[in-house]
């Protein structure tokens, strides 16, 4: 079996893992296995992969380099000497959404696995040496991650402030990591202790959504701490910093190496090594607590969902148009519901379709205040929340349970429209309508009922770019696809998709120069989605992609 690098500087640490009742050797072997088979997955960040390559390369590694270019803006930052807390606040609050957004994405299976457990405890291991192992095996990946996204930021920062600087980086970052697989197992842990089974699963991913919010929002506060005046930075401190994170580990930058002795700082600095070190102490006192509590995923209650399935039904047959089409919209509306890995994938992506449309708005408002944004026209801002349609429309293909993709040969499948269509309005009406709604009753509050029209035209908009994005990608049949074949080539078509929305919502905002032109362009785009949504899903068989 392979020979890591990793577990031979692990190897230095033996005595220390033995004095804490880890069996070393054991440990040691779980996780070359677990490397091994890490080698085999694509991570979410790097979905283009070829198959061939996945057989023969390492996905993870592969994908470092992305993480190397989305941290060049680190190097910009580190290269500043106007404010420390500025430029590292912002350097930690971009570290710190990368790598939570990776551990939502690509870890959150590993942490919450209980597969372990009846595998491996059902052989000569204590609890210790797995448990041990399974959170050694998170942290590697996400260090490896966090000295992509930061690496070439040590080293500017080495070159331009000094050795000293680099030291307290480094440290910080290694107390960050440690930081963000503590907190986020701590809050699966809260949940866990109340909720079991399907219900468990369910707010798993309503936390992961949440954690995805929160972390962007914070990001955009980062901005927000500080004011530029003729270009001069200056830190005004307020109550609600100290639940901005990333100012936590700015902070030890200007008391350690300027000697900035202010009390703010003091008090952030404290945080930085305090609270990373008492959550990680806490985290491994109470691993045995949430190792059983893992159990419960294995939990499947009784729960009676007939009005559920009732309203499904009821919706089914207001925007199906034939029975075997509602069929398939029933089929696709519990896909969406109740696959765990798929929801994984999927439902953090709604979470900054969610927020993006708020934040461009927040923006708006602290450079013109909320009069005068509620008499604009910046509720064109809710067109945001179509700019991840592509990738959810992408994800259709794609399931944990793709082998089942032999029910499509045994069915009696006179054409294919209905398997298109039903899953597509499924898509829509269980993912991205629940979500246009409730941002619509906030920007009317916001905006008053004089932008209803235009609700309803960016609404009609968001269907026909739903077809577009159908029309763009090669044609798979629903969830026939493993998540780990990737989704080789859609990078462009992505982004030129994005564009694409702009371009719709630029002529909509066109029509609002003409006399009547909202309510003629909302006719308009009645009679594209008529015609689209009639014609776009004739697809044979011979044309789909095997």
């Amino acid at each position: 079996m392979k020979e890591f690098k990793t577990l031979k500087i692990l190897d230095h640490f033996r005595k220390a893992f033995e004095k804490m009742g880890v069996d070393y050797d054991l440990m040691r072997r779980i996780l070359q296995v677990k490397f091994v088979m890490d080698g085999r997955k694509v991570p979410v960040v790097i979905g283009n992969a070829k198959k061939k390559d996945q057989e023969t390369e390492n996905g993870f590694i592969k994908s470092l380099w992305i993480y190397v270019l989305m941290g060049i803006i680190n190097v910009v930052l580190v290269m500043m000497n106007e404010s420390y807390i500025f430029q590292m606040s912002l350097v930690f609050g971009i570290t710190m959404f990368m790598v939570m957004t990776s551990l939502i994405s690509d870890f959150s299976s590993v942490m919450l696995d209980v597969k372990d457990k009846n595998l491996i405890l059902s052989k000569p291991v204590n609890n210790i040496t797995l448990n041990m192992a399974k959170m050694i095996h998170i942290v590697v990946y996400l260090f490896f991650i966090t000295m992509a996204l930061v690496g070439p930021a040590l080293v500017a920062a080495v070159i331009r402030h000094g050795v000293m600087f680099f030291l307290l980086f480094f440290a910080e970052i290694i107390l960050l990591d440690f930081f963000i697989v503590a907190l986020t197992a701590l809050l699966y842990l809260g949940i866990l202790r109340f909720f079991d089974g399907e219900k468990l699963k369910d707010i798993i991913n309503y936390v992961q959504i949440g954690l995805s919010m929160v972390i962007t929002i914070g990001y955009q506060l980062i901005g927000r701490l500080f004011n530029f005046i003729d270009l001069n930075i200056t830190f005004q401190p307020k109550w609600w910093q100290y639940f901005v994170i990333p100012t936590w580990f700015g902070a030890p930058f200007e008391v350690l190496l300027r000697g900035d002795l202010n009390i703010h700082y003091i008090i952030f600095s404290m945080f930085a090594l305090v609270v990373p070190i008492l959550s990680i102490f806490l985290y491994i006192k109470l691993i045995p607590v949430f190792e059983r509590n893992l159990q419960k995923l294995n939990n499947h209650n009784g729960r009676n969902r007939r009005s559920k399935e009732k309203l499904v039904s009821w919706i089914a047959a207001i925007v199906c148009s034939t029975k075997e089409e509602r069929s398939f919209f029933h089929f696709a509306s519990k896909m969406v519901k109740n696959e765990r890995e798929f929801k994984l994938r999927v439902y953090p992506t709604l979470g900054f379709a969610f927020i993006f449309p708020f934040i461009f708005l927040a923006n708006g408002m602290r450079d013109g205040g909320f009069e005068r944004i509620a008499s604009s026209n910046a509720y064109f801002n809710i067109y945001f929340c179509a700019l991840f349609l592509p990738t959810v429309v992408l994800m259709m293909r794609y399931s944990a349970n793709y082998k089942g993709a032999w029910i499509y040969k045994v069915m009696p499948i006179n054409e294919l429209e209905s398997v298109f269509k039903g899953t597509l309005k499924a898509f829509l009406v269980n993912l991205l309508l629940p979500l246009y709604v409730f941002e619509c009753i906030i920007f009317i509050w916001i905006f008053g009922v004089r932008i209803f029209p235009d609700l309803i035209a960016v609404l009609l908009n968001i269907y026909i770019y739903t077809v577009i994005c159908f029309k763009a990608f090669k044609k798979e049949l629903p969830f026939t696809r493993a998540f780990q074949t990737g989704q080789q080539g859609t990078g462009g078509a992505v982004f030129l998709l994005m564009l694409l929305l702009g371009i719709l919502g630029g002529i909509h905002f066109l029509s609002k120069w003409i006399p009547f032109g909202i309510y003629i362009y909302i006719i308009v785009a009645l009679l594209i989605n008529a015609v689209l949504w009639r014609t776009a899903f004739k697809i044979s068989w011979e044309t789909l992609v095997e």
